[in-house]
């Protein structure tokens, strides 16, 4: 067992993995950030060397955020925390890592992935829905940014819609993790609302050239 600032070193290490920053310099030679959108995510990868590296990218990403939420807990002496709030706070510590990694100065990616595998731990159902409406925006309006945005507002609405509607009942601590990662993925996007407001956001066409 370790105590839990361990399990939070550990998860903002999983989480600050850059995964699509290695993939630009073993493809490329590249740092990603320095071309295309200049994001470290797995989109502005897909723009640079296509799909393969795209979905395995996006697959580390969406593992760093599942795997800091499930795996790490079990680990943790008792304390103060039960096992879903000690899961949720390493989940967001993942997130963090993403966009804040210790590897990469601190400028990595958008979060959108590893919050999904937060997600897809936490509430997977939800997470089905919002990622619908993540395939539907992109696919009609080709903003990925747009589409990622739309996910993470989607999560908490979904949750509070099954209890209004359904009287569906979830602890706490899940609304709250919802509504926080609605707030930091439309926080970390914050240079892609300006340019989506100014008609300056680049478009991303998957499965075919843009």
């Amino acid at each position: 067992m370790m105590p839990f600032y361990a399990g939070l070193v550990m998860a903002y290490l999983l989480g600050s993995v850059p995964a699509a920053l290695i993939a630009g310099r073993v493809l490329g030679g590249i740092d990603i950030r320095t071309t295309g959108s200049g994001n470290a995510g797995a989109t502005n990868l897909y723009r640079l060397f296509g799909l393969k590296p795209y979905i395995a990218v996006l697959a580390v990403d969406i593992g760093k955020g599942y795997a800091a939420t499930v795996l790490i807990t079990p680990w943790i002496k008792p304390g103060l925390l039960n096992p879903l709030q000690t899961s949720v706070i390493f989940g967001f510590v993942s997130v963090l890592g993403h966009i804040f990694t210790i590897f990469a100065g601190f400028r990595g990616g958008k979060g959108a992935a590893t919050a999904a595998g937060m997600m897809l731990a936490l509430f997977p159902g939800t997470l089905l829905v919002a990622a619908s409406v993540y395939f539907v925006v992109v696919s009609f309006t080709h903003y990925v940014s747009l589409g990622s945005i739309s996910m993470a507002l989607t999560i908490p609405i979904t949750l509070m819609a099954g209890y209004a509607v359904y009287g569906f009942i979830y602890p706490v601590e899940i609304y709250l993790s919802a509504i926080f990662l609605a707030v930091i993925i439309a926080w970390a996007h914050r240079s892609n609302i300006g340019r989506l407001l100014r008609g300056e956001e680049r478009k991303t066409y998957f499965f075919r050239k843009s």
